[in-house]
């Protein structure tokens, strides 16, 4: 699309929107820059582009940027509608800017993503939804993987905040033993295929914040709570158990590199901050955005650029302030190319230490709590969650990963069985279909360790069938024993 330099000016004050389409067989594109230029905007903020992905852009240039100022959340906004929803801000023409926490009309709980750069405002994000979740009664099960540090107003406002990779992990498996081992059976005996808001249980929602340093390569947990988040994410829904994982990935191989774990990601709310060059390629490459989806990057700041001359009186020298925190694109809403940003969260300036305007966003009177009839499903850890105790179920967490890795480290000497065998077990987990012996090899071979033939790969399996672990689902064909 081309515009020519002498299309009229703007009046002052005003809005104006223009509808474009290329003709039948052609798909429309659009540089942002030569836009500006031609419109002679120096500031690429006041031109909004969202496209149907086929032959209409709708182009909307405005005054002034029209996300630079956004306002506190109201107690309406926080509050779910009839579709679950809550309103996280407004997208550039101020419609409201909605995320689900619930599917009422399938009785689903919600699979969620959250990526973002340091200092895109993922925390004050984070935050809100908690709040949100608290008003809304749902049980928040919140790991911080920043030691506490992401979201400290989060302490004693969510059920269950976990600080290390090993709370985290005694949090997941409580997590997936209420959905398996309480609310299925009992939800089974009533005749329930789907979950019902408030009856009998609350929602509950698990989410791992800074969800990289958990999943990514070389993490001491990362097959353990790769395979929990996807069992989580198998049996949850339908249960009335969500889960999101917060990261600032820059690709999924960070995320447990899991083909599940991109399925789940396709069907939940994604929500995208300032990104990586690297993590857009990954989410078109990954089905995250349709092909040939353009969004229009995300700045550090909104302050537009002006070349100065080394000759000038009165050169700026103010600070280039990061101010686009919060600023996101939707990828699961109805406008995933729209730009919106969050409402502002907290206060302005840092603050010495828990920030009061947060706090207020979490209201008065305590949490939701897990159900009594799944107490016993969640186990001690649960019951031992923000006491003494919990450090002595971390350190045997501790105790056992360093055994396992010990006992792993020993066996590499030898012909390597058991570290075949380890490799082996990471690819079925990983597959929700049974797999060949020839369709392993492929897997095992891809996964960057030492290359394997299929008669190994045979041999091995065998000897995890017979233990057990692996079970023969069909002549020629296994799958992880679950």
């Amino acid at each position: 699309m081309t515009i020519a330099p002498t299309v009229p000016g703007i009046p002052d004050g005003q809005i104006v929107e223009l509808r474009v389409e290329v003709p039948p067989g052609q798909v429309i594109k659009y540089d942002l820059a030569a836009l500006a230029s031609a419109f002679e905007i120096t500031d690429p903020g006041r031109i909004a582009v969202e496209t149907d992905g086929s032959r209409t852009a709708l182009v909307t240039i405005y005054p002034s940027n029209p996300l630079a100022v956004m306002p506190p959340p109201s107690e309406a906004d926080m509050l779910m509608d009839a579709y679950g929803r809550i309103v996280v801000g407004r997208y550039h023409n101020g419609r409201p800017a909605r995320r689900k926490l619930f599917d009422p009309r399938t009785g689903s709980a919600v699979r969620a993503l959250t990526f973002g750069t340091t200092g895109a405002g993922k925390s004050r994000t984070v935050q809100y939804v908690l709040a949100c979740e608290k008003r809304n009664g749902i049980v928040s099960w919140y790991g911080d993987l920043k030691g506490g540090q992401s979201a400290p107003e989060a302490k004693g406002q969510v059920d269950w905040l976990a600080t290390s990779q090993e709370e985290v992990i005694l949090m997941l498996r409580a997590a997936v033993a209420v959905a398996q081992q309480s609310r299925q059976p009992r939800y089974a005996a009533m005749g329930r295929n789907a979950f019902v808001l408030g009856d009998p249980d609350p929602l509950l929602s698990v989410r791992i914040d800074e969800a990289n340093r958990l999943l990514e390569k070389g993490a001491p947990y990362r097959e353990e709570a790769t395979y929990l988040v996807k069992e989580l994410g198998r049996t949850g829904r339908s249960v009335g158990i969500g889960e999101e994982l917060d990261a600032q990935a820059s690709h999924l191989e960070e995320l447990g590199g899991s083909d599940t774990l991109r399925a789940m990601l396709k069907e939940g709310e994604v929500t995208l901050l300032r990104w990586s060059s690297s993590m857009m390629r990954q989410l078109v490459a990954d089905g995250l955005l349709p092909a040939g989806t353009q969004l229009m990057p995300i700045p550090k700041s909104l302050k537009p650029r002006v070349l100065r001359s080394q000759f000038a009186d009165g050169a700026d020298d103010d600070d280039d302030v990061c101010d686009t925190q919060g600023t996101a694109y939707l990828l699961s809403g109805p406008h995933p190319a729209s730009m919106m940003r969050h409402f502002r969260i907290g206060s302005i300036l840092p603050m010495p230490g828990l920030d009061p305007e947060i706090l207020a966003l979490y209201g008065p009177g305590d949490p939701a709590t897990l159900e009594e009839a799944s107490l016993e499903a969640a186990g001690e850890a649960y019951a031992a969650r923000g006491t003494e105790a919990m450090a002595a179920l971390c350190e045997a967490v501790r105790e056992d990963q360093q055994k396992q890795t010990a006992k792993t480290q020993a066996t590499k000497g030898g012909r390597g069985a058991a570290l075949l065998a380890d490799r082996i077990r990471v690819v079925l987990a990983d597959s929700d279909d049974p797999l060949s012996p020839d369709e392993i090899t492929l897997l095992v071979n891809a996964d960057g360790g030492p290359e394997v033939r299929v008669g190994s790969v045979r041999n091995a399996l065998g000897v995890l069938a017979d233990s057990g672990d692996v079970v023969r689902a069909a002549r020629g064909l296994y799958e992880i024993a679950r």
